[in-house]
């Protein structure tokens, strides 16, 4: 997604009005921002540091801002570093311990940015990833987003508790429709004052949404001082897209960062989400994008078993 100039400050003034028109609305300060720094997450298991950058360090590497000038990317480049952008993903209902130490030894033996998972597979992750240097992700009211905020909350303290550095959250996509947008901040907001000194990132289901409505989602996240903003659950109706991911990135800037999940299933996919603006990538099929190898699905396509 491009913009001439013209119609770039159109839509900067766009996102500045909505958004201050929801914190009038909502008689909402603006914060200092979500900290970023390496030593906002420790764990009593382990840290971010190890094999290569903290997940929170990606964009030091300087590919992750390279697409967004419509710069070409070297795809062998791009490849060598793909693992550092992934969050290396089972969310499945069924998953075994067998399985959840297949995705951790993978995730240790690549150095992939997190390993994401259920909240009931956090403590049991975090100690096989102990020493490697990958923290773990947790989902919070996944996949729907229809609980309330202090149910999302306890769930966040608990995955936190057990290890989480990182939770994604899911929108309340029903409050979103109906334009209660006290109830969808409160939501965010009771997650990131939960989750710290855990990063939170909110899952949108831009599928699920209009135009407006992701945008307005995206504003309310930067007012909740949520760190990311992602596309999809991959449990949805579609993945995500690169029109969706730049539409975000627009919205958010530099205040927020952008995660694409939905769908990507190879590195072609990858280097496309990169250049519309993302920095983290949500994958189950991160051996392959690695790898190089193609994937048995195509693109947006949906698993039987759901996930990314």
């Amino acid at each position: 997604m491009s913009f001439n100039s013209a119609k770039e400050r159109e839509f900067e003034q766009l996102v500045s009005t909505i958004t201050a028109m929801v914190r009038e609305q909502l008689g909402h300060e603006p914060g200092s921002g979500h900290d970023h720094s390496p030593s906002s997450c420790s764990t009593d298991e382990g840290d971010c540091g190890g094999c290569g950058p903290c997940s929170r360090k990606i964009i030091e590497l300087g590919a992750a801002r390279i697409g967004a000038n419509g710069a070409e990317l070297d795809p062998n480049l791009l490849r060598a570093d793909l693992a550092q952008y992934i969050d290396h993903t089972l969310l499945k209902a069924r998953v075994s311990r067998e399985e959840l130490k297949k995705l951790c030894s993978e995730a240790a033996q690549y150095c992939f940015a997190s390993v994401c998972v259920n909240a009931a597979n956090v403590a049991f992750c975090v100690r096989q990833l102990r020493g490697s240097g990958v923290p773990v992700c947790a989902v919070v009211g996944f996949p729907l987003g229809a609980m309330t905020p202090a149910a999302k909350a306890f769930e966040t303290k608990e995955a936190v508790r057990a290890g989480a550095c990182e939770i994604d959250m899911v929108l309340n996509i029903g409050a979103m429709k109906s334009r209660d947008y006290a109830l969808v901040l409160e939501d965010i907001q009771q997650v990131v004052q939960a989750a710290k000194p855990a990063l939170v990132k909110v899952i949108l289901e831009t599928a699920e949404l209009t135009h407006e409505e992701k945008v307005i989602a995206c504003s309310l996240s930067k007012v909740a001082q949520a760190a990311f903003v992602k596309t999809s659950t991959g449990f949805g109706s579609a993945g995500a897209t690169e029109a969706d991911v730049a539409l975000m990135k627009a919205v958010v800037g530099d205040e927020l960062e952008v995660k694409a999940s939905g769908g990507v299933r190879t590195a072609a996919d990858v280097d496309a989400m990169i250049q519309a603006g993302a920095t983290r990538i949500g994958a189950s099929a991160s051996i392959a994008i690695v790898q190089g190898k193609k994937s048995a699905v195509k693109r947006g396509g949906r698993r039987a078993a759901g996930g990314y």
